[in-house]
């Protein structure tokens, strides 16, 4: 109730999600060691159909998740309960500690988001390359630390919100095809694995291509530039959308209205005042973006902390962040859009706020005129972004 537009985010993050994670990563391992004579491919796959079986239950792993200090050790549990066989029941989680389930799990969970927010933000950019192309030659009043400035276009406004939406995409994307698998055993050196397989590191490999995920070199329990580069992409997917809400909410004010929020059913409501209709989608957005920094902070905080070959708390602190923040930046990359599907430009009240406010917008050339006749490079510009957006 205190996180509005959070149901956008919850079949990728919720607690169902991260253990079904948990399960995929521990499924994998057995067809890793399967892969690299480890354990009989028949074994393993005896297992590992048990392990897909087995009922989960998040409440009781939470709970249970207190006693050990993470949820990896009650998943274990109730994975080999589920494998009838004794036998193998022990080979499940075997050669792995519980940071490596656990953080390939949230790079699994991540590159989901990514995979999401990815597109989102993909959709966002076409419905801001349309409306660059459609602005084009739409002036209106340039605005420099909230005075009036020189002439542009709205075009170029939105031509410079579409280049943010495409950096930011462009970061996921790279983030994405580089999140690393997590595999070391109990102080990053496969010591148990050495003495399951001839070559622990082939297995590591292995289990990284059973994810489809990239084998780093060696483990990073204590290293956490991983998680680090995530937040900081998804903080940066948040920074540019916030700078779109946030000029759309300035632009939608009655004094200016220039842009708003296109109308939606039973959305923008005030509990008081039936006249209202308020810019949601743009708020929203804003409050995400103001959220996700000390997120991200959070992130390299703990990272600065994370001693030893296996950390005491920082990497516990980087869990709740970590998740907050894949939750904002779904959500904000849901809502932005449906925002720019439906934004709503009054070209002709750009143009008269102009006109009227032509003196002060031409003077840094001590003329006066037509705004339209000083406005420079600003549709090459926009060809600039709208080339690299249909590349």
């Amino acid at each position: 109730m205190l996180e509005p537009g959070a149901h956008r985010a919850v079949d990728l993050i919720d607690d169902t999600a991260v253990a079904e994670a948990l399960r995929t990563v521990e499924i994998a391992w057995l067809r890793a060691l399967a892969a690299t004579g480890a354990m009989p491919a028949a074994d393993a796959g005896r297992a590992a159909e048990a392990l897909s079986r087995a009922r989960l239950d998040v409440g009781d792993l939470g709970r249970q998740a207190e006693d050990a200090g993470n949820p990896v050790v009650p998943l274990v549990a109730a994975l080999r309960e589920a494998v009838a066989d004794e036998r193998l029941a022990v080979r499940v989680h075997r050669g792995l500690t519980s940071q490596d389930t656990l953080d390939t799990a949230l790079v699994l969970l991540t590159r989901d988001v990514f995979d999401r927010v990815g597109a989102d933000l993909g959709t966002t950019a076409d419905h801001l390359a349309a409306l660059a192309e459609r602005h084009r030659d739409a002036v209106m009043a340039g605005r420099t630390l909230t005075q009036h400035a020189v002439p542009v276009t709205f075009g170029l406004t939105a031509a410079q919100w579409l280049a943010g939406v495409l950096d930011a995409r462009d970061a996921v994307l790279d983030r994405r095809d580089r999140l690393p698998v997590q595999c070391g055993g109990a102080a990053g050196t496969l010591s148990l694995v050495a003495d399951l397989a001839p070559d622990p590191v082939a297995t590591a490999r292995a289990f990284a291509a059973e994810l489809t995920l990239r084998w780093p070199g060696l483990p990073w329990h204590t290293r956490r530039r991983p998680v680090t580069d995530a937040g900081d992409a998804l903080v940066g997917v948040c920074d540019a959308l916030g700078v779109l809400a946030t000029d759309v909410t300035v632009l939608g004010r009655p004094e200016i209205a220039e842009v708003r929020e296109g109308p939606a059913g039973g959305r923008g409501g005030s509990s008081t005042m039936p006249h209202k209709r308020n810019p949601v989608l743009s708020v929203l957005v804003r409050g995400a973006a103001l959220q996700a920094p000390q997120l991200g902070a959070q992130l390299h905080l703990a990272a600065a902390q994370a001693v030893d070959q296996r950390p005491d708390g920082a990497w516990h602190a980087e869990w709740p962040a970590l998740r907050r923040l894949l939750e904002l930046t779904i959500t904000a990359a849901s809502q932005a859009a449906e925002l720019t599907a439906g934004l709503e430009v009054d070209t002709t009240a750009m143009r008269a706020r102009a006109d009227h406010a032509a003196d002060g917008l031409l003077a840094e050339r001590g003329t006066t005129g037509d705004p339209a006749d000083y406005l420079g490079a600003a549709g090459r510009f926009v060809d600039t972004v709208l080339d690299r957006h249909h590349s």
